[in-house]
């Protein structure tokens, strides 16, 4: 295995147990079982539990970047766009009932902790928030309108799975889903209000 495949390894071994057990509890030495390295071979890779976070924040805008970008190919409508991000909790139900959304876990841990990546991390934030204000703008949105419809939209999933991790409740989940789906039209121009989803491209992630 090469040295960037090894790196690679490290990272992805890192942003999964990030997510699963939390930065604060998650050690070195974790991470180095989980890719079976020895200690000497990882510090060859990463000299601090910080250079590993901004790895795997690095890792995830990068992945955000390319499922947005994604999104944007499979859907010409802004409203299956949208429609993309809100089918996330529900894609992602299993994981989030039990660990919660993965930024908004790791952002809110890092504030906590008072960790210089809690910035870095709160982008991942303001690609949604961008990429979800550019979509309503498309529909006809004013530009203030539109970001606050954005941030509506992220403050909507963020509760979701705050309380999906607490009751582990998918029927919850569901319903969530079919109402912001309801309000979603009331946020719309009257021109795109059609009272029914729009037809989602099935090439779509």
């Amino acid at each position: 295995m090469s040295a960037s495949e090894t790196r690679a390894g490290i990272v992805a071994a890192a942003d999964e147990l990030f997510y699963r057990q939390g930065y604060a509890h998650t050690s070195f030495a974790d991470i180095a079982t989980a890719v079976d390295l020895s200690r000497g071979n990882f510090y060859y890779h990463f000299r601090s539990k910080d250079e590993i976070l901004a790895a795997v924040i690095a890792t995830r805008l990068k992945r955000t970047e390319m499922m947005l970008a994604d999104w944007e190919k499979a859907a010409v409508d802004p409203l299956v766009r949208i429609r993309c991000f809100i089918d996330i909790v529900i894609r992602n139900r299993a994981e989030i009932k039990r660990f919660g959304c993965p930024v908004g876990s790791l952002t809110t841990e890092l504030a906590k902790l008072g960790q210089q990546g809690g910035g870095e991390a709160r982008r991942i934030f303001d690609l949604f928030r961008c990429w979800l204000a550019r979509q309503f703008a498309a529909l006809g949105l004013a530009a203030s309108a539109a970001d606050a419809a954005a941030l509506h939209l992220l403050a909507w999933s963020q509760g979701v799975a705050v309380l999906a991790n607490v009751f582990h409740d998918e029927a919850f989940i569901r319903r969530e889903v079919r109402e912001i789906e309801a309000r979603l039209q009331s946020m719309l121009p009257p021109g795109r209000r059609t009272g029914r989803r729009a037809r989602r491209n099935p090439g779509r992630p």
